[in-house]
C-alpha cells in the first residue's frame, strides 16, 4: 500500500508532467502559423519592352511601351477591310477582336455585319464607331474561340452588303510574337501557346513615362492667321528656300506662331504641300523672332517611336496653346486612314513626344483604331 504522502507527491509530479507537455504542445501546433504570418505576397513582375512592330506575311503586329499588342490582318489589293486583335498586358487581360470593311460601290451597309473563318460563323455586333460606308464589328463574350479558329484557318471572310476575305497567311506568327513580348508563353492567358505555367507569372503593365506641360500663356498677336516670318527667321538659308518652294498664297499663307513663355517663341514655316498633306518646320526664338534654333521633335522617323532621332518637320502639323501641344498627322492617303499622327507636350524647356500611333496599310482603319506606338501619362 502506497503511503498517503507518497501518493501525493507521485499525483504532482503527474500535473507537471501533463503541464510540460500541454505547453511543448501548443507550441509545435503553433509554430507553422507563427512562420505563415511572416511571410510577404511576391510583388507582380513588371513588363519590360519597348515599342516595336513586325511583320509576318499577310499580317503585322505591333507592342507599344505599354505593353498592348496589336495584330492586324488586311484585305489584298486596294479593298477597304481589316481586322484587329488586341491585348493588353497582365494576367487578366482578356483579348479583343474587332473588323471592318467598305462596302462595294455606293452600297450602305450599317445595320448589320459579321464574321466567317473558313465558313464558321462567329456572333458579332456593330460597334459605336461604325458609319455607313464603313461599318465596323466587334466579336461579342469570349474571343479566343476567333482566336483558335483563325491559327488554324485560310480565309476569314467580313460579310455585309458585300463581303470582304482576309488571308490568315501570318496570323499565328503574329500572335505568337504577342505572347512572346508580353510574356505570356505557356500560361493560360497565351493566345497561341498556351500552358500549365500560373497566370500570376504574366508580368503586369509598366509605369509610364511622366510628362508635366508648362502653364499656358497669353496668346495676343499670335496664332495661324495673318503671322509674318521674322527677319531673323527668315534669313536662315533653309528657311529662305522653304518660302519658295511655299511660293502659292495657300501655302506660303500658312505661317503659324505661338508664345510659349516670357523668352520663348514657336514659329512653323511653310516647306511645301502636296494634295492632303502641308509641310512646316518648325523653330524656337527669342522674343520677337531673334535667334532662331530649329526645334528638336523625336519619333517622327514613321511607324514606331524614336525617343533619339531629332527633327523640326511635321506634316499637317499644328500647335494648341490651350493643351501645349504640337500635333501631326501626316495622311498616306487623303481620307487618312493610314500614316502616323504624333502628339507633343511644352515642357518650360523643350517638346516631349506624349504620343505616335502609325498604321502602314492603307486598308480603311480609322485613326481610333491604330496601335499606339509610344505614349505617356
Amino acid at each position: 500500500m502506497i503511503p498517503p504522502r507518497l501518493m501525493v507527491a507521485v499525483a504532482a509530479s503527474a500535473l507537471v508532467l501533463a503541464a510540460c507537455g500541454d505547453k511543448d504542445t501548443t507550441k509545435t501546433a503553433g509554430a507553422p502559423k507563427a512562420a505563415a504570418s511572416v511571410q510577404t505576397p511576391t510583388a507582380a513582375p513588371v513588363l519590360q519592352i519597348t515599342s516595336e512592330t513586325r511583320q509576318f506575311r499577310d499580317w503585322s503586329a505591333t507592342c507599344g511601351n505599354d505593353g498592348t499588342c496589336w495584330a492586324f490582318g488586311f484585305t489584298s489589293g486596294s479593298n477597304g477591310g481589316w481586322v484587329r486583335i488586341a491585348l493588353d498586358p497582365g494576367p487578366d487581360a482578356r483579348p479583343q477582336v474587332v473588323f471592318g470593311y467598305w462596302p462595294d460601290s455606293d452600297a450602305k451597309g450599317a445595320s448589320r455585319i459579321g464574321l466567317t473563318i473558313d465558313g464558321r460563323p462567329f456572333a458579332a455586333v456593330l460597334n459605336d464607331a461604325s458609319e455607313d460606308d464603313a461599318p465596323i464589328g466587334q466579336i461579342t463574350g469570349d474571343a479566343r474561340p476567333v482566336i483558335d479558329a483563325l491559327s488554324q484557318g485560310k480565309v476569314m471572310t467580313i460579310r455585309g452588303v458585300s463581303t470582304q476575305d482576309i488571308s490568315l497567311h501570318g496570323a499565328a506568327a503574329a500572335l505568337l510574337w504577342i505572347d512572346e513580348k508580353q510574356r505570356r508563353l505557356d500560361t493560360p492567358t497565351a493566345l497561341m501557346r498556351r500552358g500549365q505555367k500560373p497566370a500570376a507569372t504574366v508580368p503586369v503593365a509598366p509605369a509610364l513615362p511622366t510628362v508635366a506641360a508648362a502653364p499656358a500663356v497669353d496668346q495676343t498677336g499670335f496664332g495661324d492667321q495673318n503671322q509674318a516670318v521674322p527677319a531673323a527667321l527668315r534669313s536662315r538659308t533653309e528657311v529662305g528656300n522653304c518660302l519658295k518652294e511655299s511660293a502659292m498664297p495657300a501655302v506660303s499663307d500658312q505661317v503659324m506662331s505661338a508664345r510659349l513663355d516670357a523668352r520663348t517663341e514657336l514659329w512653323a514655316v511653310p516647306c511645301g504641300a502636296g494634295a492632303y498633306n502641308v509641310t512646316h518646320n518648325w523653330y524656337l526664338t527669342g522674343p520677337g523672332g531673334r535667334d532662331p534654333r530649329p526645334a528638336d521633335l523625336v519619333g517622327t522617323a514613321g511607324p514606331g517611336a524614336d525617343p533619339y532621332l531629332r527633327d523640326n518637320a511635321t506634316v499637317n502639323g499644328q500647335y494648341d496653346p490651350g493643351s501645349r501641344t504640337l500635333s501631326a498627322f501626316a495622311k498616306g492617303r487623303g481620307i487618312g486612314d493610314c500614316g502616323s499622327l504624333q502628339t507633343w507636350t511644352w515642357t518650360g524647356q523643350r517638346f516631349v513626344l506624349t504620343q505616335e500611333s502609325t498604321m502602314g496599310e492603307c486598308a480603311g482603319v480609322p485613326s481610333d483604331f491604330w496601335p499606339v506606338a509610344w505614349r505617356t501619362r
